[in-house]
């Protein structure tokens, strides 16, 4: 049928976890509409017998290979492999390397799982993600200068998914909900080096939102606030308010992914760290 949606294997080979692989293949894959890849992947394969179990299910299954090995060896044994099984073949990781010793003069040394290694920025990564979840939900910290960002909005503009993201991305992150009629907190007002924004969306966006959580609780009604129109556009307009007379940054996230969101958020952090930096707090 003209309309059905086509499947293709998808062959993941990676001699670490494999996150990059997944993350630039579903980046590519979401480009192809009524295409859709079935996922095979093959994380710390190091050797040539994990290698060869990998063969087995790509002569099995094939499609389109992926990889990541830094192993030079074990690269061309893949390379040639695929090529006499005509299957096409594809490291993600040389073109990279290549650019990068081009531009440096220098080979890069081909270690296995670098991005992974229990350095300094892994354990600064880890701390981020412990402040975040301590400080969910309007836990702010005693010290509001301990956070890097602080997430403002009301119920349901994904502040939670959100300060996480961040978190994975090195960034403590505290997120405080606005509730109608609620005082915010003096000391995040006062606050000179978090960097303070608000998500907000659309009425039609938070509605849909609201009221899928709501569906199949006994105690919800058509005359509930949480899901009336009028009182969400008037928390929307509060937000607002809030903002101008405070002077903080607003993004409406009703199309946005949590990971656009928070790279636009990440790209405002480091901006606001320069303007911190050239007016250091006393």
């Amino acid at each position: 049928m003209p309309n059905s949606e086509r499947y293709f294997h998808l062959h993941l080979i990676s001699d670490s976890t494999g996150e990059t692989l997944i993350a630039a293949s579903r980046a590519v894959a979401s480009q192809y509409e009524k295409t859709s890849a079935i996922e095979h992947v093959y994380p710390g394969v190091r050797s040539l017998a994990k290698l060869e179990e990998a063969f087995s299910q790509i002569d099995e299954k094939p499609g389109i290979v992926l990889f990541t090995i830094a192993n030079e060896n074990l690269s061309t044994i893949l390379l040639e492999r695929c090529a006499t099984m005509g299957i096409p073949c594809v490291s993600i990781l040389e073109p990279i390397f290549k650019t990068f010793q081009a531009y440096l003069g220098i080979p890069s040394s081909r270690k296995t799982g670098a991005q992974h290694e229990l350095n300094a920025e892994y354990f600064n990564r880890i701390d981020a993600i412990n402040f975040t979840l301590m400080h969910d939900d309007g836990a702010l910290p005693e010290i509001i200068e301990d956070a890097d960002i602080v997430l403002l909005g009301i119920s349901r503009t994904s502040k939670t998914p959100t300060s996480i993201y961040l978190a994975n991305r090195g960034l403590k992150t505290a997120n405080f909900p606005l509730v109608p009629n609620a005082t915010i907190p003096t000391r995040l007002i006062e606050g000179k080096n978090p960097l303070i924004v608000a998500l907000i969306a659309s009425t039609d966006r938070i509605y849909q939102v609201r009221q899928n959580r709501l569906l199949g609780n006994e105690n919800s009604n058509k005359t509930n606030p949480y899901t009336d129109r009028a009182s969400i556009a008037e928390e929307l307009a509060q937000t607002r308010k809030l903002c101008k007379r405070h002077n903080w940054t607003m993004i409406d996230v009703s199309r946005k992914s949590i990971e656009e969101t928070a790279a636009e958020i990440y790209a405002l952090w480091q901006s606001h760290q320069q303007t911190v930096s050239r007016f250091p707090i006393v």
